[in-house]
């Protein structure tokens, strides 16, 4: 196992400068990492990478995602950019922890192996609790199941074992109360009847929230590259399907990306009739300047990353001994930060993604400060009895 500590570092740098020691730290300094650890195992083919970008406010919490990444560099690249986003997620949501992410090398459909997860299990045991890590792209509760075989530092397993199962419906619960935040500013109720949201990709999540939102009366665009998503949606809730290159231009009042990241870009922008953009998907908007058009152009726009983190804050609660009701009331406050961060945005004349990051940053900064403090612990009565 070798560990780099600290740092962050971009794809096309490293491709150029590789992966040595020196350059890595030079590299990785830009964004203040804590620890990078490469794990690799040859019986059991493990490659992985965990990143624990800041414990300020706690452990690293953070899913494991396996992908078959092109290079080891856009591996480290993901790892990198998801704990940094993980960090300012559970910051904003009022989490007790900090960020972290690790990725797994490999075809999640044809790499993933027992042994594979457990060889990750013990090298996330070997961290003594600095990260914990959960399901993610390419992995399942039943992959944390197994995981959790070698380590207790493990959230989302399954709900025998007194944890809270596939996160999928709460984190559904959380944009729909975050988007129903949005809808007040735009249109004065939070109310959803008789409103068209346009839903980009209709997978867990998404599909989640369609039925909540065809619960309240709202009315639904869709669309996936998976037909047969598309076609429960409209057997389910009378939705409309579209193709998917024909989202972005439809006629409604809120669009919702649940799919890809990276769809808020020059070309999109000005396709937009929506006046809230609320969605699921990770990344969305493909530039930080984006973020300010959808601002000049009074479009509302609800954070990503504080609109999906149900997800972790239903599992994060499994830290104290799993609670559903306790848990739910925390995701669906995401109503109340969507609002705060819209005040701070109005207030300051700054667009919502900088309010959310602003909140988020100070959140830490705080607590850093407050924890500057020399405090005596058994571990220093202890070691003055030993001398």
């Amino acid at each position: 196992m070798l560990d780099v500590s600290p740092g962050c570092a971009k794809l096309d740098i490293l491709q150029k400068k590789g992966l040595n020691g020196m350059e890595l730290f030079q590299l990785m300094e830009n964004d203040n990492f804590e620890q990078i650890v490469f794990c690799h195992d040859k019986s059991s083919g493990l490659k992985a990478i965990i990143a624990i970008h800041d414990t300020t406010l706690g452990p690293a919490l953070g899913g494991a995602r396996m992908w078959d990444y092109t290079s080891e560099e856009q591996a480290l690249e993901d790892a990198i950019r998801l704990a940094i986003g993980m960090t300012y997620k559970n910051a904003a949501a009022g989490l007790n922890l900090g960020g972290g992410k690790a990725v797994i090398i490999g075809d999640p459909s044809v790499d993933k192996r027992e042994e594979l997860l457990r060889s990750f299990g013990r090298y996330v045991q070997s961290l003594n609790g600095r990260y914990i890590t959960a399901e993610d792209v390419g992995t399942t509760v039943q992959d944390m199941d197994i995981v959790h075989e070698e380590t207790d530092f493990v959230t989302g397993i399954s709900p025998a074992f007194g944890a809270s199962g596939d996160p999928s419906p709460v984190t559904a619960v959380g944009v729909y109360m975050g988007m129903k935040a949005a809808a007040l500013e735009a249109f004065g109720t939070d109310s959803l009847v008789g409103k068209t949201v346009a839903v980009q990709g209709v997978g867990n999540v998404a599909y989640h929230l369609c039925k909540h939102l065809h619960k309240e009366g709202a009315k639904l665009i869709v669309t996936d590259i998976n037909k047969v998503a598309v076609k429960r949606a409209v057997a389910d809730f009378g939705a409309q399907a579209v193709n998917p290159e024909d989202i972005y231009s439809v006629d409604c009042d809120i669009f919702s990306p649940c799919a890809l990241g990276a769809v808020i870009n020059d070309k999109t922008i000005s396709q937009f009739k929506a006046k809230v953009i609320a969605g699921s998907a990770n990344n969305q908007l493909q530039d930080k300047k984006h973020g300010k058009m959808l601002h000049d152009r009074e479009i509302v726009y609800a954070p990503d990353y504080v609109l999906n983190a149900g997800g972790v804050i239903n599992v994060a609660d499994e830290l104290n001994g799993y609670n559903k009701e306790r848990a739910m009331k925390k995701v669906e406050a995401i109503y109340d930060k969507i609002k705060t961060i819209i005040n701070i945005s109005n207030k300051n004349n700054i667009p919502t993604y900088e309010a959310a990051d602003r909140m988020a940053e100070e959140r830490i900064e705080k607590i850093k400060q407050s924890r500057s403090q020399f405090l005596l612990n058994n571990k220093h009565i202890l070691k003055n009895k030993l001398r």
